[in-house]
């Protein structure tokens, strides 16, 4: 991914109003993310528990979405697999994570959801830059750039799920 600065970020918000995305919190440490290693940017709102952001390009430009994270209540022996990376969490370490959709379907309060990590660190789990505190990563037989790709893939088609104007 690309480096993004908060005006970016900001101007990227497609299933919420001008207004909403001047009010979202955007991290501060932009600068210092591992851009390279990233096929997103994934950040989670420390004033709001059920707050989350995603960034990434899709459809030839800088797309970003405000998602919700379910309530949830899960004993630290139950766990849950990422959609995305594949990643096996305890506990609360997978998330539902849902985005209102754009245009008329979001108006009528349409969304679509995904489970994500719920530290949204998919990309440095994928390439083994993170690792999660138990659980794991299943064995597998693709190599990581064909992870990457699955991931990519995964994040695309969520994305177009939300997004109208890319269709």
């Amino acid at each position: 991914m690309q480096p993004v600065t908060e005006p970016d970020l900001r101007a990227a918000f497609v299933n919420c109003s001008k207004g909403e995305a001047q009010r979202a919190y955007v991290p501060r440490d932009l600068a210092e993310r591992p851009w390279d290693n990233l096929d997103f940017l994934g950040w989670r709102d420390p004033g709001t528990l059920d707050r989350s952001y995603l960034a990434a390009e899709h459809g030839g430009r800088l797309v970003a979405v405000s998602l919700r994270v379910a309530q949830q209540q899960r004993r630290y022996l139950a766990r849950g697999m990422c959609s995305l990376c594949l990643t096996v969490h305890p506990g609360n370490g997978v998330s539902l994570m849902t985005g209102r959709r754009t245009g008329k379907a979001g108006r009528n309060g349409d969304s679509v959801g995904v489970y994500l990590c719920t530290d949204l660190g998919c990309s440095l789990y994928v390439r083994g830059l993170r690792k999660p505190s138990t659980g794991g990563r299943l064995d597998e037989t693709l190599t990581v750039e064909e992870q990457v790709d699955r991931l990519n893939g995964k994040l695309s088609a969520f994305l177009q799920r939300i997004d109208d104007a890319a269709e």
